[in-house]
């Protein structure tokens, strides 16, 4: 597997919502008010009990985060 292919297949990354929720320190509660909101990343229905994260929307909102309080 080449370098580009790797990296490719670590953005398209899907997490569930303990991973989610692990890697942001938020609650379930939060993460989805601010889906409502439009200020969190959408999660991806793939069957009616399961939803996912892409990893890189996920990290991507952090680094925004991040950005953001450090001006």
């Amino acid at each position: 597997m080449n370098i580009s292919k790797s990296i490719k297949t670590l953005q398209n990354r899907l997490i569930r919502l303990p991973e989610v929720k692990t890697t942001t320190g938020l609650s379930k509660s939060t993460i989805y008010s601010r889906i409502s909101e439009g200020t969190f990343p959408k999660q991806i229905s793939l069957g009616p009990r399961l939803v996912v994260w892409v990893e890189s929307d996920i990290q991507k909102w952090i680094s925004e985060q991040v950005s953001a309080e450090r001006g």
